[in-house]
């Protein structure tokens, strides 16, 4: 039932076909009927932001819906259906080649990191692709690396054997026995390099749900790889089989990146092992907001908070329950002054409820609060003066299930 069968429901129950005294009583009641569906939403819908479903579902997620703004050639389906048929060029490719399945699962993990496994026809400059190539660095035309049949496996050709003199995975020394994520960033060539290392579990789930043979063996006898006798005996190193935190390990917690430093209340202090530190995580939070905001955002306020501290997801299904599955010693309920970089919750009177990063001054970023879809960094009372929602607290940037 759209809104002509309800205004034509009203018009039938108000007697609109009536003469005299019944159509001006039809009138009158029609006029408060159309008022009442105004104010349920029924009639002109979707005019304002809500956060009403801010959750994060995380990669391989069979609901989650593909990245806005994707080529017109992009795969159809969910996310998830997308994943796996570009995991499946991304392992023909490898078979193609004689590449071992160890080939494939680099190129997914890598994948993961730089597109969510999306045949994207946007990024950072002029990234574009699976593997976020830039066509000025001579990976290939933006033609060439995002069409819609081709793309994918061009793309992936690129990364196993290189092209345009950028570094192809098998032209990587002993990449068969590196770990995984250090493989990937010999081609990559990332500022951010613990990331890829993160998505080593979920790519041999989704491997596994796509009827991938990780385990196969290579057949290529020309594929100008080295490897070094010294370790060719040993068990590959993987972020597995070596203890490694799922996105990024390191002693050092002072200086960010790998290891984020510590974060203190004034009272308690606990150490922070997220890709990016409290400075770095703010500083990005900002370089994403306003101008240089796009428009993946809506509705994805937890994804958001995860992708500020490097993390691909937050391993959560929505706001409100973040802040359960922080210990509660780091809960800081009702408290109005969080030191920058906290992570702040708000109760909408949804299921979902909503989060944001605190950056300091009273300002947060926050999606959808002022345009659907976009960060923008405003008031931390905005959330609730404008959506009338209700403050819970605050925690530190702590995400026990992130990956």
């Amino acid at each position: 039932m759209d809104e002509r069968d309800l205004v034509r429901g009203a018009l039938q129950a108000t007697g609109v076909v009536k003469k005299g005294v019944q159509l001006k009583a039809g009138v009158i009641a029609l006029a408060l009927f159309l008022v009442a569906l105004i104010g349920m939403g029924m009639l002109f819908p979707g005019g304002s932001a809500q956060a009403s479903s801010c959750e994060d579902t995380g990669p391989g997620t069979a609901d989650a819906a593909p990245a806005s703004g994707t080529s017109s050639g992009q795969a159809t389906g969910t996310l998830h259906q997308q994943q796996l048929r570009y995991a499946k060029t991304i392992d023909s490719v490898a078979k193609k080649n004689g590449l071992p399945g160890r080939a494939t699962l680099i190129a997914l993990m890598t994948a993961m990191q730089e597109s969510t496994l999306q045949n994207l026809d946007h990024g950072d400059q002029d990234s574009v692709g699976l593997f976020q190539q830039r066509p000025s660095m001579g990976w290939g035309t933006k033609a060439q690396i995002t069409d819609p049949k081709t793309g994918p496996a061009f793309a992936t050709t690129s990364f196993f054997e290189g092209r345009g003199g950028n570094t192809g995975l098998v032209d990587v020394k002993n990449w068969q026995t590196l770990p995984l994520g250090t493989a990937a960033q010999k081609v990559q060539k990332s500022a951010h390099p613990e990331l890829y290392a993160g998505h080593e579990s979920a790519m041999r789930s989704l491997a596994k749900e796509a009827g991938i043979d990780l385990e196969r063996s290579g057949t290529s006898s020309s594929s100008g790889t080295t490897t070094d006798t010294t370790t060719s005996s040993t068990e590959p190193v993987t972020s597995q089989n070596t203890s490694c935190a799922a996105a990024g390990s390191g002693s050092d917690t002072t200086t960010g990146g790998a290891s984020s430093g510590k974060f203190t209340d004034g009272k308690q202090t606990w150490t922070l092992h997220n890709p990016r530190s409290v400075a770095e995580a703010i500083q990005w939070a900002k370089n994403h907001a306003g101008a240089n905001s796009t428009s993946d955002w809506y509705r994805r306020c937890l994804a958001f908070t995860a992708n500020v501290y490097g993390w691909s997801f937050s391993g959560v299904n929505y706001a409100i329950d973040h802040y359960k599955v922080v210990p509660a010693s780091m809960r800081h309920d009702g408290d109005r002054h969080p030191p920058p970089g906290a992570l702040m919750y708000w109760d909408t009177g949804h299921r979902a409820g909503h989060i944001a990063v605190y950056l300091g001054d009273g300002k947060i970023a926050s999606n959808d609060i002022l345009r659907p879809g976009y960060i923008d960094v405003v008031d931390a009372g905005l959330i609730e003066s404008k959506w009338g929602s209700k403050y819970i607290g605050w925690t530190p940037p702590y995400f026990p299930k992130a990956g």
